[in-house]
């Protein structure tokens, strides 16, 4: 019969083992994934199982279906600047134009004068970063559908959408159910006053059916099309459709 201690021994040398068998197929499945040929960005298995996730959002995404509104009172006054990708450049908000590129129409020029024609419109909502962090603040702007039936009404019936900052050096893609979502603004109020150069000055968009990545802040041009276009952090082997 066994001694307390020999059976401890044993029990621990068995962990040992499990412990480590677990480790080296841990290590081993890294290592063939990460040896496995690329695709967009991400090792083949990833994107699969991105792909997969997206085909899973949109099985539920509906234009019907609104995202959580909060009363305008506890939206955070000091929201968070996460990232500056496309903002680095030297800008000067008064030079600023909208460059918009449609389903067939030549590419026009828009100014925020014309952007303010359209209905006002004002929400609280929940922005979240794919860090994990979340804010609420509240928008002003204009929907992005009333902006799209006024000036590309041609492209309503496009698949989607590309957005750049004017330097284009951050840009993102979008499918076109989720920016037509009667939730989807380009903003050019934030809380109440008008957008800082930090938070995208002086248009950014806001889509809360999207995670932060694809909110850009500071649109420089709009781009239909039927041809899936690029996404800056899908290149970089992100999720392109990132759907909450």
């Amino acid at each position: 019969m066994k001694t307390p201690q020999q059976e401890l021994s044993n029990r621990t040398r068995r962990a040992f083992l499990t412990m480590g068998v677990a480790a080296a197929t841990g290590v081993g499945g890294w290592s063939w994934l990460r040896s496995r040929s690329d695709d967009e960005g991400a090792p083949w298995p990833f994107r699969r199982a991105l792909q997969f996730n997206e085909k899973v959002a949109k099985s539920y995404f509906s234009g019907d279906h609104q995202i959580r509104e909060f009363p305008r009172s506890v939206a955070d006054p000091d929201t968070r600047v996460n990232g500056n990708l496309g903002l680095e450049s030297s800008f000067d908000p008064a030079s600023w134009s909208l460059s918009l590129d449609h389903v067939g129409a030549s590419r026009s020029s828009l100014t925020l004068a014309d952007l303010r024609t359209l209905p006002r419109v004002e929400q609280t909502t929940q922005l979240n970063c794919i860090e994990g962090w979340t804010a609420i603040v509240h928008w002003t702007g204009v929907r992005f559908k009333d902006f799209t039936e006024r000036y590309a009404p041609e492209s309503l019936k496009a698949a989607y959408v590309q957005m750049h900052t004017p330097d284009e050096q951050y840009y993102v893609g979008l499918d076109m159910a989720s920016a037509l979502h009667p939730q989807t603004l380009l903003c050019y109020e934030m809380n109440n006053q008008p957008l800082t150069l930090a938070h995208g000055a002086p248009l950014r968009l806001v889509i809360p059916v999207k995670y932060g990545v694809k909110n850009l802040k500071r649109i420089g041009s709009i781009i239909y099309s039927n041809e899936r276009p690029n996404d800056y952090w899908s290149e970089q082997g992100y999720d392109w459709y990132a759907g909450l």
